[in-house]
Protein backbone atom coordinates (compact mmCIF):
# COMPACT_ATOMS: atom_id res chain seq x y z
CA UNK A 1 0.00 0.00 0.00
CA UNK A 2 3.23 2.14 1.09
CA UNK A 3 4.08 1.35 -2.27
CA UNK A 4 1.50 2.14 -4.36
CA UNK A 5 0.66 5.80 -2.56
CA UNK A 6 3.96 6.92 -3.78
CA UNK A 7 3.18 5.55 -7.25
CA UNK A 8 0.04 8.15 -7.18
CA UNK A 9 2.07 10.94 -5.21
CA UNK A 10 2.96 12.66 -8.42
CA UNK A 11 0.17 11.81 -10.02
CA UNK A 12 -2.30 15.07 -9.36
CA UNK A 13 -5.18 13.56 -11.66
CA UNK A 14 -4.83 9.87 -11.11
CA UNK A 15 -4.35 6.80 -12.36
CA UNK A 16 -6.12 3.67 -13.70
CA UNK A 17 -6.31 0.99 -11.86
CA UNK A 18 -4.43 -1.18 -13.87
CA UNK A 19 -1.68 1.22 -14.30
CA UNK A 20 -0.97 2.13 -11.07
CA UNK A 21 -1.13 -2.27 -10.05
CA UNK A 22 1.52 -2.35 -12.86
CA UNK A 23 4.03 0.01 -11.51
CA UNK A 24 3.63 -1.36 -8.31
CA UNK A 25 4.11 -4.53 -9.60
CA UNK A 26 7.36 -3.39 -11.31
CA UNK A 27 8.53 -1.38 -8.15
CA UNK A 28 8.32 -4.26 -6.01
CA UNK A 29 9.73 -8.54 -5.62
CA UNK A 30 6.74 -10.48 -5.59
CA UNK A 31 6.33 -13.22 -3.67
CA UNK A 32 5.65 -16.65 -5.85
CA UNK A 33 2.41 -16.89 -3.81
CA UNK A 34 1.75 -13.00 -5.25
CA UNK A 35 2.66 -14.23 -8.48
CA UNK A 36 0.60 -17.29 -8.99
CA UNK A 37 -2.27 -17.56 -10.19
CA UNK A 38 -5.52 -18.90 -8.12
CA UNK A 39 -6.34 -23.14 -7.61
CA UNK A 40 -9.88 -22.50 -9.36
CA UNK A 41 -9.18 -19.59 -11.47
CA UNK A 42 -5.91 -20.01 -12.98
CA UNK A 43 -6.44 -17.27 -15.31
CA UNK A 44 -6.26 -14.80 -12.94
CA UNK A 45 -3.30 -13.91 -11.02
CA UNK A 46 -3.36 -13.14 -7.61
CA UNK A 47 -1.47 -9.96 -7.08
CA UNK A 48 -3.59 -7.65 -8.59
CA UNK A 49 -6.65 -8.97 -6.41
CA UNK A 50 -4.72 -8.78 -3.05
CA UNK A 51 -3.80 -4.91 -3.80
CA UNK A 52 -7.49 -3.86 -4.71
CA UNK A 53 -8.55 -5.74 -1.62
CA UNK A 54 -5.46 -3.46 0.55
CA UNK A 55 -7.42 -0.84 -1.01
CA UNK A 56 -10.63 -0.87 1.11
CA UNK A 57 -9.34 0.73 4.58
CA UNK A 58 -7.17 3.77 2.65
CA UNK A 59 -10.91 4.78 0.55
CA UNK A 60 -12.93 4.36 3.64
CA UNK A 61 -9.98 6.32 5.74
CA UNK A 62 -10.15 8.89 2.85
CA UNK A 63 -6.58 8.79 2.24
CA UNK A 64 -7.50 7.61 -1.54
CA UNK A 65 -10.46 8.12 -3.58
CA UNK A 66 -11.64 6.14 -6.48
CA UNK A 67 -14.15 7.06 -9.39
CA UNK A 68 -14.40 4.74 -12.45
CA UNK A 69 -11.29 3.07 -12.93
CA UNK A 70 -9.31 5.90 -11.70
CA UNK A 71 -7.31 5.93 -8.28
CA UNK A 72 -6.36 9.51 -7.05
CA UNK A 73 -4.29 10.13 -3.44
CA UNK A 74 -5.74 12.53 -1.30
CA UNK A 75 -4.20 15.24 1.12
CA UNK A 76 -4.66 13.11 4.24
CA UNK A 77 -3.21 10.13 1.97
CA UNK A 78 -0.03 12.02 1.15
CA UNK A 79 0.35 13.74 4.85
CA UNK A 80 -0.55 9.58 6.02
CA UNK A 81 2.80 8.46 3.98
CA UNK A 82 5.12 10.76 5.51
CA UNK A 83 3.56 10.30 9.12
CA UNK A 84 4.02 6.86 9.18
CA UNK A 85 6.62 5.34 7.44
CA UNK A 86 6.90 1.86 9.00
CA UNK A 87 4.35 -0.56 6.59
CA UNK A 88 3.00 -1.96 9.24
CA UNK A 89 2.13 1.28 11.63
CA UNK A 90 0.38 2.76 7.98
CA UNK A 91 -1.93 -0.33 7.70
CA UNK A 92 -2.77 -0.47 11.38
CA UNK A 93 -3.74 3.30 11.09
CA UNK A 94 -5.57 2.77 7.89
CA UNK A 95 -7.67 -0.29 9.54
CA UNK A 96 -8.55 2.26 13.02
CA UNK A 97 -9.43 4.57 10.75
CA UNK A 98 -11.95 1.77 8.67
CA UNK A 99 -13.24 1.08 11.70
CA UNK A 100 -14.11 4.05 12.81
CA UNK A 101 -15.80 4.96 9.50
CA UNK A 102 -17.39 1.88 9.85
CA UNK A 103 -18.77 2.93 13.48
CA UNK A 104 -20.40 5.95 12.13
CA UNK A 105 -21.91 3.97 9.22
CA UNK A 106 -25.74 2.27 9.41
CA UNK A 107 -25.93 -1.34 8.69
CA UNK A 108 -25.31 -1.56 4.90
CA UNK A 109 -23.58 -4.02 2.52
CA UNK A 110 -20.60 -1.84 2.23
CA UNK A 111 -16.95 -4.12 1.88
CA UNK A 112 -15.09 -5.44 5.02
CA UNK A 113 -12.04 -3.70 6.05
CA UNK A 114 -8.97 -5.31 4.10
CA UNK A 115 -7.33 -6.98 6.92
CA UNK A 116 -10.85 -8.67 7.98
CA UNK A 117 -11.08 -9.87 4.53
CA UNK A 118 -7.72 -11.14 4.38
CA UNK A 119 -8.61 -12.95 7.35
CA UNK A 120 -11.86 -14.15 5.90
CA UNK A 121 -9.83 -15.14 3.07
CA UNK A 122 -8.00 -17.87 4.49
CA UNK A 123 -10.73 -19.18 6.22
CA UNK A 124 -13.21 -19.41 3.08
CA UNK A 125 -10.98 -19.65 0.29
CA UNK A 126 -9.66 -17.07 -2.97
CA UNK A 127 -13.24 -17.22 -4.14
CA UNK A 128 -13.84 -14.24 -1.26
CA UNK A 129 -10.77 -12.41 -2.49
CA UNK A 130 -11.93 -12.84 -5.83
CA UNK A 131 -15.82 -11.94 -5.32
CA UNK A 132 -14.61 -8.63 -3.18
CA UNK A 133 -13.09 -7.63 -6.32
CA UNK A 134 -14.96 -8.41 -9.38
CA UNK A 135 -17.58 -6.64 -9.23
CA UNK A 136 -15.01 -3.47 -9.14
CA UNK A 137 -12.99 -4.21 -11.55
CA UNK A 138 -16.00 -5.41 -14.18
CA UNK A 139 -17.61 -2.02 -13.53
CA UNK A 140 -13.98 -0.29 -14.50
CA UNK A 141 -14.28 -2.73 -17.81
CA UNK A 142 -17.78 -1.20 -18.90
CA UNK A 143 -17.34 2.02 -18.00
CA UNK A 144 -14.51 2.26 -20.10
CA UNK A 145 -16.29 0.64 -23.22
CA UNK A 146 -19.04 3.17 -23.02
CA UNK A 147 -16.62 6.02 -23.29
CA UNK A 148 -14.45 4.52 -25.80
CA UNK A 149 -17.78 4.26 -27.35
CA UNK A 150 -18.57 7.73 -27.12
CA UNK A 151 -14.64 8.79 -28.13
CA UNK A 152 -15.88 7.02 -31.44
CA UNK A 153 -19.00 8.53 -31.94
CA UNK A 154 -18.90 11.17 -35.12
CA UNK A 155 -19.34 14.63 -33.03
CA UNK A 156 -22.52 15.41 -34.08
CA UNK A 157 -24.05 12.34 -33.03
CA UNK A 158 -22.08 13.39 -30.19
CA UNK A 159 -23.96 16.91 -29.91
CA UNK A 160 -27.58 15.17 -30.67
CA UNK A 161 -27.06 12.73 -27.42
CA UNK A 162 -26.27 15.36 -25.30
CA UNK A 163 -29.48 17.18 -26.56
CA UNK A 164 -31.03 13.98 -25.51
CA UNK A 165 -29.36 13.94 -22.13
CA UNK A 166 -30.83 17.48 -22.03
CA UNK A 167 -34.21 16.98 -23.27
CA UNK A 168 -34.59 14.03 -20.62
CA UNK A 169 -33.95 16.23 -17.69
CA UNK A 170 -36.69 18.24 -18.81
CA UNK A 171 -34.70 21.09 -20.59
CA UNK A 172 -35.96 21.99 -24.05
CA UNK A 173 -33.42 22.09 -26.59
CA UNK A 174 -34.06 25.03 -29.04
CA UNK A 175 -31.31 24.37 -31.19
CA UNK A 176 -28.04 22.18 -32.21
CA UNK A 177 -25.18 23.06 -34.22
CA UNK A 178 -25.62 21.85 -37.87
CA UNK A 179 -22.21 20.87 -39.49
CA UNK A 180 -19.86 23.48 -40.45
CA UNK A 181 -18.76 26.09 -38.67
CA UNK A 182 -20.44 26.73 -35.02
CA UNK A 183 -19.75 29.82 -33.89
CA UNK A 184 -18.31 28.33 -30.41
CA UNK A 185 -21.55 26.69 -29.57
CA UNK A 186 -23.14 23.69 -30.19
CA UNK A 187 -26.57 23.69 -28.26
CA UNK A 188 -28.77 26.24 -26.74
CA UNK A 189 -31.30 24.90 -24.65
CA UNK A 190 -34.21 26.34 -21.77
CA UNK A 191 -35.91 25.55 -19.16
CA UNK A 192 -39.48 26.03 -20.59
CA UNK A 193 -41.01 26.06 -24.31
CA UNK A 194 -40.67 29.59 -24.60
CA UNK A 195 -37.73 30.77 -23.01
CA UNK A 196 -39.34 33.03 -20.44
CA UNK A 197 -38.47 30.97 -17.09
CA UNK A 198 -35.07 30.52 -15.53
CA UNK A 199 -31.42 31.34 -17.68
CA UNK A 200 -30.78 30.08 -21.29
CA UNK A 201 -28.31 26.89 -21.65
CA UNK A 202 -25.04 27.27 -23.97
CA UNK A 203 -23.41 24.23 -24.49
CA UNK A 204 -20.15 23.58 -25.72
CA UNK A 205 -19.57 19.98 -26.58
CA UNK A 206 -15.88 18.18 -27.05
CA UNK A 207 -15.76 14.42 -27.87
CA UNK A 208 -12.34 13.77 -27.62
CA UNK A 209 -11.57 11.24 -25.25
CA UNK A 210 -7.92 10.89 -25.10
CA UNK A 211 -7.40 15.40 -24.29
CA UNK A 212 -8.22 17.10 -21.66
CA UNK A 213 -9.96 20.99 -22.11
CA UNK A 214 -7.30 23.80 -21.69
CA UNK A 215 -8.04 26.92 -20.31
CA UNK A 216 -7.93 28.78 -23.45
CA UNK A 217 -10.47 26.85 -24.53
CA UNK A 218 -12.77 27.68 -21.87
CA UNK A 219 -11.67 31.29 -21.81
CA UNK A 220 -13.10 31.15 -25.78
CA UNK A 221 -16.35 29.48 -24.57
CA UNK A 222 -16.78 31.93 -21.54
CA UNK A 223 -17.01 35.23 -23.90
CA UNK A 224 -20.07 33.86 -25.69
CA UNK A 225 -22.13 33.50 -21.34
CA UNK A 226 -24.08 36.52 -21.33
CA UNK A 227 -24.78 37.48 -17.40
CA UNK A 228 -28.49 35.45 -17.99
CA UNK A 229 -27.02 32.42 -19.73
CA UNK A 230 -25.46 29.96 -17.91
CA UNK A 231 -22.94 27.66 -19.52
CA UNK A 232 -22.32 23.51 -19.79
CA UNK A 233 -18.89 22.71 -21.20
CA UNK A 234 -18.86 18.88 -22.02
CA UNK A 235 -15.61 17.68 -22.69
CA UNK A 236 -15.11 13.25 -22.67
CA UNK A 237 -11.92 13.48 -21.93
CA UNK A 238 -11.92 16.09 -19.17
CA UNK A 239 -10.48 19.23 -17.92
CA UNK A 240 -6.93 20.08 -17.10
CA UNK A 241 -6.52 21.67 -13.38
CA UNK A 242 -5.89 24.80 -14.79
CA UNK A 243 -9.17 24.91 -16.36
CA UNK A 244 -10.93 23.81 -13.51
CA UNK A 245 -9.60 26.82 -11.11
CA UNK A 246 -10.39 29.16 -14.31
CA UNK A 247 -14.16 28.07 -13.88
CA UNK A 248 -14.37 28.34 -10.18
CA UNK A 249 -12.98 32.18 -10.71
CA UNK A 250 -14.89 32.91 -13.64
CA UNK A 251 -17.81 35.63 -13.18
CA UNK A 252 -20.32 33.57 -15.41
CA UNK A 253 -22.06 30.82 -14.02
CA UNK A 254 -20.02 27.77 -15.81
CA UNK A 255 -20.84 23.81 -15.65
CA UNK A 256 -18.01 21.21 -16.49
CA UNK A 257 -18.81 18.23 -17.13
CA UNK A 258 -16.28 15.73 -18.30
CA UNK A 259 -17.17 11.90 -19.22
CA UNK A 260 -17.49 9.84 -16.39
CA UNK A 261 -19.88 12.58 -15.08
CA UNK A 262 -21.64 12.50 -18.53
CA UNK A 263 -22.54 8.51 -18.06
CA UNK A 264 -23.56 9.42 -14.58
CA UNK A 265 -25.90 11.32 -15.87
CA UNK A 266 -27.51 9.11 -18.89
CA UNK A 267 -27.78 5.90 -16.87
CA UNK A 268 -29.73 8.21 -14.01
CA UNK A 269 -31.71 9.71 -16.58
CA UNK A 270 -31.98 6.70 -19.13
CA UNK A 271 -35.52 5.99 -18.43
CA UNK A 272 -36.74 9.15 -19.35
CA UNK A 273 -34.02 9.03 -22.86
CA UNK A 274 -36.31 8.91 -25.75
CA UNK A 275 -35.95 5.98 -28.25
CA UNK A 276 -33.63 8.30 -30.84
CA UNK A 277 -31.72 8.84 -27.60
CA UNK A 278 -31.15 4.95 -26.56
CA UNK A 279 -30.36 4.01 -30.01
CA UNK A 280 -27.27 6.35 -30.07
CA UNK A 281 -26.39 4.80 -26.95
CA UNK A 282 -28.16 2.02 -25.32
CA UNK A 283 -27.03 0.85 -22.19
CA UNK A 284 -28.23 -2.20 -19.95
CA UNK A 285 -27.58 -2.87 -15.69
CA UNK A 286 -25.92 -6.36 -15.49
CA UNK A 287 -26.61 -8.19 -12.25
CA UNK A 288 -24.15 -9.84 -9.58
CA UNK A 289 -24.50 -12.28 -6.97
CA UNK A 290 -24.82 -10.40 -3.59
CA UNK A 291 -22.68 -13.38 -1.73
CA UNK A 292 -23.39 -11.41 1.81
CA UNK A 293 -27.10 -11.38 1.32
CA UNK A 294 -26.98 -15.00 -0.28
CA UNK A 295 -24.42 -16.39 1.85
CA UNK A 296 -27.32 -14.71 5.66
Amino acid sequence: MQTLFRVLEPESEGLQAKEAIARVESRLELTDYERETFPNNPDVVRFPKVLRFATINSVKAGWMRKRSGTWTLTEEGREALLAFPDPEDFFRESRRLYKQWKANQPDTDEPQSAQDAHDGARDTGDQTLIAATSLEEADEIARQAILDHLASMSPYDFQDLVGKLLEAMDYYVVWIAPKGKDGGLDLLAQSDPLGVKGPRIKGQVKRRGDTKTKEEELRSFLSLIEPNDVGVFISLGGFTNDTQAAARRSSRRITLIDGETLLDLWVEHYDQIDEDGRNLLSVKPVYFLDLDTTSS
